[in-house]
């Protein structure tokens, strides 16, 4: 597991240098409208992505994960579930191409390219390495791919008039990725006919976990396309890009969950709860010690570091950015209970339910705030969603986890984030330095004295990195 983390960790470290690398370029070069055309589009096509996996990324992965043991029974659990992706992938092709004819939505030309997308998830495989837990292959294929991508961005989009060139790179690159495993994958199974009876059991499960899918998409996804629709593209590019920084705080969860949940999923088929409750115990204390300080830490440094990283024109993401950065937080501590609890032990239902909870409340929210207050309106909205949905699904969990444990192995983190936030607030404020030295020297202000406070935490980590044995 140590491995795996470690693999995903490389990937997504990759994925914050190169957000790093390409959000003050691409800025510069697209523009907020540039990026709005991009992110409004892309949040259309999303839809018939999401709905082409059918919750089959959770659902597949917890079913590979109980039957990796048996390769007879393995081929047949990939092939049963590959065959509802792809028909309703399929499906989601000649829909989308419909609503391409029939309504002829706004910035056609690079809507018609977004169509690569639903063709990378017919071929998204990714569950079942997951399932497998086999992390190696994957990040490097996305590694090697991710790098090409970034290559290509800086030699051919170069005016505002390539978003249509930057479109087709974001498209194609997940293409490729999800194509080059399908070799890996032969070496694994073997392709055979899948029995009805053995596709219909998957059937309700997909179906099941596809709804939290749909809910979760319309507040993180929807309040783009209604940005759009209720205002401009603008206020999407403003608000794709804050939502792009303040994401980076997640790559750390995001390599947690992908790694716990087969392994949790193996655990509750065999019974281990307390190894459940001791991984889930490490994951949220180790996730709230990074994301306190680095969400603070935007808060404290947003009105210097937005215009020098994305340079002239985005002032208007600087609310939206310090809106927004309290979000990891919350989807930190939601997402480890949810690949390491509520998935792995099919609480599928509880699941379902606070996704929900998140969809109408956020819906509602952006319906009133969106035409006033636009960009920042629907950052409110998603702020007091995710604060709703982790508010619930700690309650819904609270009588089978020590959550009050949790709350407080994490407290004198937000401690020691508040006193490095006031020190980085106030050189901010008092600071004559040149923005671009403030910055400099708030951010070394803030990781020495976050790291001082820390010393003892950080030597526990150390040695849990380097020695062999496992959690017992």
């Amino acid at each position: 597991m140590k491995k795996n983390f470690a693999y995903n960790i490389a990937w997504q470290m990759l994925t914050l240098v190169s957000s790093v690398v390409l959000i003050p370029y691409i800025s510069r070069v697209l523009g907020a409208d540039g990026i709005g055309t991009y992110s409004f589009t892309y949040s259309i096509v999303y839809y018939f992505m999401l709905i082409a996996l059918l919750g089959i990324n959770n659902h597949g992965n917890r079913a590979i994960a109980k039957a990796r043991e048996d390769h007879k029974k393995l081929s047949e659990t990939f092939a049963s579930i590959y065959f509802i992706q792809i028909t309703v992938s399929l499906l989601m092709v000649v829909l989308y191409i419909l609503y391409l004819i029939l309504f002829q939505p706004d910035f056609l030309n690079i809507a018609q390219i977004q169509t690569i997308y639903i063709f990378s998830a017919m071929f998204d495989i990714n569950w079942f390495f997951f399932g497998l837990e086999e992390f190696r292959a994957t990040t490097i294929r996305n590694i090697i791919i991710k790098v090409l991508s970034i290559l290509a961005i800086f030699l051919f989009v170069r005016t505002p008039n390539d978003v249509w060139i930057y479109t087709l790179i974001m498209a194609g690159s997940t293409l490729a990725s999800q194509l080059v495993m399908w070799p890996l994958l032969l070496k694994k199974v073997k392709l055979i006919i899948p029995k009805w009876k053995d596709i219909t059991k998957h059937i309700k499960p997909c179906l099941v976990l596809f709804i939290p899918v749909i809910a979760v998409s319309l507040y993180k996804v929807m309040d783009k396309i209604m940005l759009g629709s209720m205002t401009d593209v603008q206020e999407v590019g403003y608000y794709e890009q804050a939502e792009n920084i303040t994401l980076m705080p997640l790559s750390i969860v995001t390599a947690l969950g992908n790694v716990m949940m087969p392994r949790m999923s193996n655990f509750a088929g065999k019974g281990h709860e307390h190894l459940m409750k001791k991984y889930i115990e490490k994951a949220i204390t180790f996730s709230m010690f990074l994301s306190f300080p680095i969400c603070l830490g935007i808060i404290a440094t947003a009105n210097n570091f937005v215009p020098i990283f994305m340079g002239d024109g985005f002032d208007s993401s600087i609310v939206p950015l310090q809106l927004l950065s309290v979000v990891p937080i919350f989807l930190a501590f939601v997402s480890i209970l949810k690949v390491g609890f509520l998935i792995p032990k099919e609480r599928d239902g509880t699941y379902v339910r606070l996704t929900l909870l998140g969809a109408v409340i956020n819906l509602i929210i952006n319906f009133l705030l969106i035409p006033n207050m636009k960009s920042v309106g629907a950052c409110i909205g998603t702020v007091i969603t995710e604060f709703v949905v982790a508010l619930y699904q700690i309650v819904a969990v609270w009588k089978e986890l020590p959550v009050m444990k949790y709350m407080k192995n994490v407290a004198p983190f937000l401690l020691k984030s508040l006193v490095m936030f006031a020190v980085v607030l106030a050189i901010g404020y008092f600071s004559k330095l040149s923005a671009l030295w403030t910055i400099v020297l708030q951010v070394g202000a803030g990781v020495i004295i976050y790291a001082l406070l820390n010393v003892k935490y950080g030597k526990e980590i150390l040695y849990k990195i380097t020695k062999k044995e496992g959690i017992k």
